[in-house]
């Protein structure tokens, strides 16, 4: 039998959420490493970083090592309306954040595009919070909604580099700062103190939709509405306080404009899971379809501490040079029929740890 314990904690983690989203009907969607560069350059600003690693094909085309999932998936859904639901273990290349070097990085996630509603939406919400609750128990899933937050910005201002600056000061839940903005900039006190007050909206479901509904702009009851549709079917799941609403949480503007929510676990201090609707995106690339989908980032989960790791193998089997090599490989045999990890060898390896050595003459 399998010893899952052998897995590391992001190599156990896609064997289970393949077996999650495949029992959601989601197909597997497998894609090149590389694409026309011009695909990134025309949707720079969606990526997480514009810098992209580029190189000439044999027929001169400029080509990229991908940096992103979604942008492949996208460009290759047909302009049907159909609905399309795909999942995916890719390795993306980016600039890693704490070193500043080009590094390769390995995702999972679904995409749901297409004529898709409510339903579609909470089943994405949905399978993200199990995604994270497969790898850790102790998780948070946060969700807002990009449509109240555009509202009220628009109805404070139509400067988009002041909307840019105060949805950042949101996204910093930094209430005082944004104040301060609005009153230097004259806009009015009562719109003001919306944009204040969503920087402050986070907490369980049921309080902040009663806090939201006090202050939601007319112009965004559709969308308050679906945040209740969607906290109620989460209710009725069983899904409980680990995931929350919490409008801190935005996105670009430009490509989001529905629902967006961010995944955290206990013992990383990043978040590990991002998405949300990207109708505007789909827009942008001439595809008239709404769509929603999620990237983990697993690449963060070797921050995690999993029990049973603390040796390499249970087994150091030393022989000497006299053994015969039958006694060895039936020995050998023995103990990894027994369950246990065996590295055989003449001499103590270096670095090697285990739990017990066994010699043979």
């Amino acid at each position: 039998m399998f010893d899952y314990k052998l897995l590391k904690s992001e190599e156990l983690a896609v064997f289970k959420l393949r077996a999650l989203y495949r029992s959601y009907g989601y197909l597997p969607f497998k894609m090149s490493k590389f694409e026309d560069y011009d695909l990134y350059a025309r949707n720079k600003d969606f990526l997480v970083s514009d810098r992209v690693i580029t190189f000439n094909d044999t027929d001169g085309r400029l080509l990229a090592l991908k940096p992103d999932v979604t942008l492949s998936i996208i460009k290759n859904t047909k302009n049907t309306g159909d609905k399309q639901k795909v999942y995916y273990n890719e390795n993306v290349y980016r600039v890693s954040g704490s070193t500043g070097q080009f590094k390769e990085l390995l995702q999972t996630g679904i995409e749901c595009i297409g004529n898709i509603d409510i339903a579609d939406i909470f089943e994405v919400v949905l399978l993200a919070s199990r995604s994270l609750s497969t790898v850790s128990e102790d998780y948070v899933l946060d969700i807002s909604h990009m449509g109240i937050v555009t509202a009220a910005l628009s109805e404070a201002t139509s400067d988009k580099s002041l909307k840019k600056h105060i949805m950042q000061l949101i996204a910093e839940k930094n209430s005082h700062e944004i104040s301060e903005i609005c009153r230097q900039n004259g806009i009015p006190e009562d719109k003001a103190d919306v944009l204040v007050s969503l920087s402050r909206m986070y907490g369980d479901r049921c309080t902040v939709l009663e806090r939201l509904s006090r202050i939601c702009p007319e112009s965004a009851q559709s969308a308050l509405l679906e945040l209740r549709q969607l906290d109620s079917l989460l209710t009725s799941s069983g899904i409980g306080d680990s995931v929350r609403f919490d409008f801190s949480v935005v996105n670009n503007m430009k490509y989001y404009n529905g629902i967006v929510f961010k995944g955290f676990l206990s013992g990383i201090c990043e978040g590990v899971l991002a998405g949300g609707e990207y109708d505007n995106l789909l827009e942008s690339m001439r595809i008239s379809s709404r769509g929603i989908g999620f990237a983990l980032y697993l690449d963060l989960l070797v921050e995690l501490d999993r029990p049973g790791s603390e040796y390499d193998v249970d087994v150091l089997l030393l022989y000497s040079q006299d053994c015969a090599p039958e006694m060895l490989v039936a020995k050998k045999a023995e103990l990894i029929a027994s369950g246990k990890s065996v590295y055989s060898s003449t001499e103590i390896p270096e670095k090697l740890t285990y739990r017990e050595t066994i010699k043979l003459d």
